[in-house]
């Protein structure tokens, strides 16, 4: 893929079949990619380190449920036993810009403090569940998602990461790639109940080290074990109680929360009021989806494969297509550079069958924020400071160009199913603009159908707005089209 780099592989000079051969995910050093560590693929893994690592989640987290039982706990150790910062440098998460995030903060280390005399209370002595699962966090309380459960294990299992990574950097990575670093929070130890720092020869760009991760441990969207599962898959967790008299006192309250005609909603809302009436039924969702753990693995491999097919796979041979229509030559003011790269952008979709790099398994992509990631990937080799969700005090907007404070450029990547379209257009990006002391932006739409090309153009006519160097739709419709440009 000429010389232009965006993943691990392409950075540090090591072929994918050789990452792949290893058992690693080929991260981007250019952009977080929307992939997460799953506990449960730990504890329902036959691999013995895995297992492991999932008991030393559980044994952490008895720990803190120990010392939470005794004396008050200092402000001082609540934040180093409570609070973690984000692991940035395995790159894998819901980063819009770059591998930063929030990390651990107070809200999860409350929700965490608050669950260990409740819902952890019986860690390591379950009697309904085969084992004990961090993920029951999740599942009853607000707030608490994917990305807090996932960064919470990867801090729990940092230092096995840093072996794992060390071990491919010394085999297979030029030494002069890589560093011996000091890794903080890398093991505790319970004589002293600290975290200590250990160090570790591995791969170093721009003044960090990466992390890599074993495939077989990630998944995207939605952990095995989580809370929209629990609402889904309710009836089907009443039928598996072995209780017949809970089951027939679960069964009775449900329907009879469930009104005449009731719709989807109705009926999750209903489980939801059932799952507060018998907090129990927690434990038989989780034993549940142990009994039906074989799936996991297959549909977290699936993910895996979907998001490397989208961000990995297609995001290269783009990114081939663009170079060859001189899409990273820089030159002229942002604006003139942002339009001609959209037009080039649109010009690969809609003639050279960019559009397929759209569609995973046949079916377009569905989130504005995949298509932002995309764009993000495909846009990085610029001269430009490109900021994905700048936020300069009105709310985020998608990418800000700039060189200087006299020369910028808004651009926004809108899916023409945004519900929130027609708002946009006609309120939206004017604030952006107030708000970044700029006055040039370019909206993108990108549509996958007929109809969404239809629904586009209504909007347009409604708020009396043409296509232009401001407002640019995109064709990614499969097969023969008619080009937007040349629609009116």
């Amino acid at each position: 893929m000429a010389d232009i780099k965006v993943y691990f592989s392409d950075y540090f000079d090591v072929l994918p079949r050789a990452l792949k051969a290893y058992g690693a995910f080929n991260v981007s050093l250019i952009n977080d990619l929307p992939v997460f560590i799953d506990p449960f693929l730990l504890f329902n893994s036959e691999k013995p380190e895995y297992q492991a690592l999932h008991e030393s989640i559980i044994r952490y987290l008895t720990f803190l449920r120990e010392m939470s039982d005794g004396d008050a706990i200092s402000l001082g150790l609540l934040r180093h036993w409570f609070l973690f910062p984000e692991v940035k440098q395995n790159w894998l998460g819901y980063s819009k810009t770059g591998n930063n995030g929030s990390g651990l903060g107070r809200k999860f280390a409350e929700a965490l403090n608050d669950s260990l005399s409740t819902i952890f209370k019986n860690f390591g002595a379950e009697q309904i569940t085969k084992g004990s699962h961090l993920e029951k966090l999740c599942l009853v309380k607000d707030g608490v998602g994917k990305d807090y459960i996932s960064d919470f294990t990867t801090n729990l299992i940092k230092g096995f990461l840093c072996e794992y990574t060390q071990q491919f950097a010394t085999t297979g990575l030029d030494r002069r790639r890589t560093k011996l670093v000091p890794v903080n929070h890398a093991q505790f130890d319970y004589r002293t109940r600290r975290w200590i720092t250990k160090s570790y020869t591995l791969p170093f760009i721009d003044g960090d080290y990466v992390l890599l991760t074993p495939r077989d441990i990630l998944t995207k969207d939605e952990a095995w074990i989580n809370r929209h599962d629990i609402i889904g898959d309710f009836e089907d967790i009443i039928s598996a109680i072995p209780n017949i008299e809970l089951r027939g006192q679960v069964n009775d309250y449900f329907l009879r929360q469930i009104p005449f005609s009731a719709k989807k909603k109705d009926r999750n809302d209903a489980a939801a009021r059932t799952i507060r009436k018998y907090p129990e039924l927690i434990d038989h969702y989780i034993r549940y989806k142990e009994d039906t753990g074989d799936k996991a693995v297959a549909v977290s491999d699936q993910k895996v494969v979907e998001t490397e097919t989208a961000f990995i796979n297609h995001v290269r041979e783009l990114v081939d297509l663009l170079v060859e229509n001189d899409f990273y030559r820089d030159q002229g003011r942002t604006f003139d550079e942002a339009h001609r790269r959209v037009m080039f952008l649109k010009q690969v979709i809609e003639n050279n069958d960019g559009y397929k790099f759209f569609y995973v398994k046949g079916k377009p992509i569905k989130r504005e924020q995949d298509l932002q990631l995309i764009f993000r990937l495909t846009w990085f080799a610029s001269i430009d400071d490109v900021n994905s969700e700048v936020n300069n005090g009105r709310g985020p907007v998608d990418y800000k160009i700039s060189r200087g404070a006299s020369d910028s450029t808004l651009v926004e990547f809108k899916l023409a199913t945004n519900s929130k379209l027609k708002q946009n257009l006609a309120n939206q990006v004017g604030v952006y603009e107030a708000a970044n002391q700029t006055n040039r932006s370019i909206k993108v739409i990108l549509f996958f159908s007929d109809s969404e090309l239809d629904a586009v153009l209504r909007v347009l006519k409604a708020l009396k707005l043409k296509q232009g160097k401001e407002l640019i739709l995109i064709d990614a419709r499969r097969g023969n089209k008619t080009s937007a440009s040349k629609v009116r």
